[in-house]
């Protein structure tokens, strides 16, 4: 796959990325379920840690990592937790941000405060 990222600089997420890849892999929204007790974490960066770890969990369970993922879309139930997501989403990605969207909403399933769904690429 060749893939060109175009850098939006010190922010967690690129501004566009060009790729040629034969596959495509949407993922579902997120939520930040524990998959052993299925219950939701509390606060939001559990909740976003969760949630990325879950997208993380689907995507190595198809064989695909998160080096794979082109678009991320994120779903804020307060956007004051803006930042605090930004500090725990910036972990999971190595320098090579995906592109982004977040979006304020007013409410989520199970009363979730974030939900973080993807599109991923790959030959």
């Amino acid at each position: 796959m060749v893939k060109k990222i175009i850098s939006a600089g010190n922010l967690p997420f690129s501004k566009a990325i060009i790729h040629d890849s034969k596959h495509v892999m949407e993922l579902s929204g997120q939520v930040g379920i524990d998959p052993i007790t299925g219950k939701l974490v509390e606060g939001v960066e559990s909740q976003t840690r969760q949630s990325l770890d879950n997208v993380k969990t689907i995507m190595e369970d198809a064989g695909w990592n998160l080096e794979n993922v082109i678009k991320v879309r994120i779903f804020l139930v307060d956007m004051f937790d803006y930042n605090k997501m930004n500090e725990i989403y910036k972990n999971y990605f190595n320098g090579d941000y995906p592109t982004r969207v977040a979006l304020a909403v007013k409410a989520l399933p199970l009363g979730a405060l974030i939900e973080i769904e993807c599109t991923a690429v790959r030959d």
